[in-house]
């Protein structure tokens, strides 16, 4: 019986050393080269973790999208997430475009989800186009994120 047991650890012995791309031949060399190896598997998990985190409070992963109307455009923004103040910043962007708002639907539960239809203001001399809007949207949410 502790043959077979004795084979089982040379088994796990191996195949520790191979996980771990150790060179050692003896047993307690083999377990700190794992012992190290789990270290920095455990320091990349933080940093990955930490990287995820960053990413996540940036609001890079809103989707924004605007199409041209017959009158104005239909703004649409997506995000994961909801953002206190976020719909507020928006809204600004619309009134320093002079666009008004003629029929808006938000929603800010889980997520944030605002579809706007944006009419040009009569008295605006400039013409805007959808490219206009939505940098001057995505530049509302990056302005926000940073505050």
């Amino acid at each position: 019986m502790s043959s077979s047991r004795e084979r089982k650890k040379a088994a796990l012995y191996k195949e520790l050393r191979a996980a771990t791309k150790s060179t050692a031949m003896n047993k307690a060399s083999i377990i700190v080269d794992a012992s190290k190896y789990i270290q920095e598997l455990k320091q990349k998990v933080d940093t990955y973790s930490q990287d995820v985190g960053s990413s996540q409070n940036s609001l890079s992963p809103a989707q924004v999208t605007v199409e041209t109307l017959e009158r104005g455009f239909l703004i649409s923004v997506l995000s994961e997430k909801n953002y206190p103040g976020l719909l507020v910043s928006i809204l600004e962007a619309f009134e320093d475009l002079g666009l008004d708002v003629l029929d808006a639907r938000v929603s800010c539960t889980e997520n944030f989800q605002l579809e706007a239809v944006g009419g040009e203001n009569q008295t605006e001399a400039d013409s805007i186009d959808a490219q206009v809007v939505k940098e001057a949207v995505l530049q509302a949410i990056q302005n926000w994120s940073q505050n």
